[in-house]
């Protein structure tokens, strides 16, 4: 028998499909490339042209350094939330992985503690300049694959641990790591990372063609106008972890790392090999981590040395990834901005104002609490928006529904009265009065018993019997 299709979509329906799936997709993509342009614009052009009455408080509020320290966080918590937004894994140890980026960065792009030979790669440094000079954009690669080999090599032995013994482990990892380059002016003879005073005089980042035209300064050094500049090459590497991250998680390897997140027994019943998996997800956050490392020695502080690597550090990228919303990368990128600001820039300037109007003493004494008020904020969240600000579907859904326990808990007596009552309040006495004139009118005299019985029955048979006619 033939079979007629009938289009009930309405016209220019499909094109406004399009535009929607179009926005959808892209609107934050966008909206990002954005917020960079307009950040860079403001203070290359629009900041400098104003008052001082007006570009003061911009100025106070959010400096460009502060910026670039808010894109530098923003790529460490996009590694993490590779490891514990996608895949699950409670990592308390991520600092080591930025200061072995860092270290790298010391040993590639700085002129010499230790050692007396010269190379030079692609850098912008003068030629003669003695020490190893090797390109930015190539120590991030090299430092980035290091790290990752590292995670791989450390995390093959222990992430068959599941849960709290994983994050003991990582936080061990985390500290054997500061404390190497800690002890690492000494080891076998030589002097590996100069110990506790570290490596200073790390080379500035190259703008290469940009420099040599004249467009921008040929090294981005901490002075105003480096500083302006580096929002577009900091917002450069945060968009290119941001894409590399989505497009991960929308492949075959991300929907593996939800499957463990969300249920690992599940996953590996279905196929998923759950430690090569577990160690990929290492591998990624690591990469990312590294890179992080050469633009905080590079971009931000030009030294490196093991007082900037301590456990707070880690605690407070997991704060990023937390407050943003574990799995959803633009959540995170949020979260990692609010922070990295309110800890670098917003507490002090919260006292300034707090001095300003009601003349307390906040100005210095507030920053001293920055881990407490964070501390604060993480219960808070915890309390009243688990997800996170900006949270994924799939992990809303997840905090939102009741665990295998707890709806066991519930006992098939009380899910069994739960469907009672929920037929109760769709039945429709109208309905079941004409069902059952209707079957009495066809069983005639016979069945007047019968009709009698049935108009006693409970409001939902009624909605049974209304459905299955319907």
């Amino acid at each position: 028998m033939a079979t007629t299709t009938v289009n009930s979509k309405r016209p220019g329906s499909s094109g406004g499909l399009q535009v929607r799936g179009f926005t959808d997709k892209y609107a934050w993509p966008l909206g990002y490339v954005a917020v960079i342009l307009f950040l860079f614009l403001l203070y290359q052009a629009i900041l400098p042209s104003l008052i001082t009455d007006v570009s003061g408080p911009v100025l106070a509020w959010l400096p460009v350094a502060t910026v670039n320290e808010c894109l530098m966080w923003a790529i460490m918590a996009l590694g993490l939330n590779v490891v514990v937004g996608y895949a699950g894994l409670l990592d308390l140890g991520y600092v080591a992985f930025w200061a072995l980026g860092g270290y790298t960065a010391g040993w590639l792009m700085a002129y010499p503690f230790n050692w007396e030979w010269d190379f030079h790669l692609f850098s912008p440094v003068p030629a003669d300049a003695p020490g190893t000079h090797i390109n930015f954009w190539l120590v991030c690669l090299v430092a980035g694959v290091l790290c990752a080999l590292l995670g791989i090599l450390i995390g093959a032995p222990t992430l068959r641990l599941r849960g709290d013994y994983l994050a003991l482990v990582t936080l061990g990892f985390g500290e054997v790591i500061t404390q190497f380059f800690r002890n690492s002016n000494e080891i076998a003879g030589f002097n590996v990372a100069n110990g506790d005073s570290g490596i200073s005089s790390i080379d500035s980042i190259g703008t290469g063609v940009l420099g040599a035209t004249g467009i921008a300064p040929p090294l981005l050094t901490n002075s105003s106008a480096g500083n302006v500049w580096k929002i577009l090459v900091l917002g450069l590497i945060v968009g290119g972890c941001i894409f590399v991250s989505l497009r991960i998680r929308e492949g075959r390897l991300g929907r593996a790392w939800l499957a463990i997140r969300e249920d690992e027994l599940a996953a590996s019943m279905m196929g998923v090999p759950l430690v090569r998996t577990k160690l990929l997800a290492y591998a990624v956050g690591a990469f990312f981590g590294g890179v992080g490392g050469v633009a905080n020695a590079s971009g931000i502080t030009t030294a490196v040395s093991p007082s900037g690597f301590d456990f707070g550090k880690s605690v407070l990228v997991l704060l990023m990834v937390v407050l943003g919303g574990m799995g959803n990368v633009w959540g995170v990128t949020v979260g990692a901005f609010l922070l990295s600001w309110l800890n670098s820039n917003g507490l002090k300037q919260i006292g300034v104002q707090s001095d300003a109007l009601f003349g307390t003493d906040l100005a210095a004494t507030l920053p001293r609490y920055n881990y407490i008020i964070l501390g604060i904020l993480l219960v808070l969240m915890m309390l009243f928006r688990r997800e996170g600000l900006i949270p994924e579907g799939r992990t809303r859904a997840l905090l939102k529904t009741p665990s295998r326990t707890e709806a066991e808990s519930l006992g098939a007596d009380s899910l069994e009265a739960a469907a009672e009552t929920e037929a109760v309040e769709r039945a429709d006495p109208a309905a079941d009065a004409k069902i059952a004139a209707s079957a009495a009118a066809m069983a005639g005299p016979a069945g007047d018993a019968t009709s009698s019985g049935d108009s006693t029955t409970s409001p939902g048979s009624g909605t049974q019997r209304k459905n299955s006619d319907d």
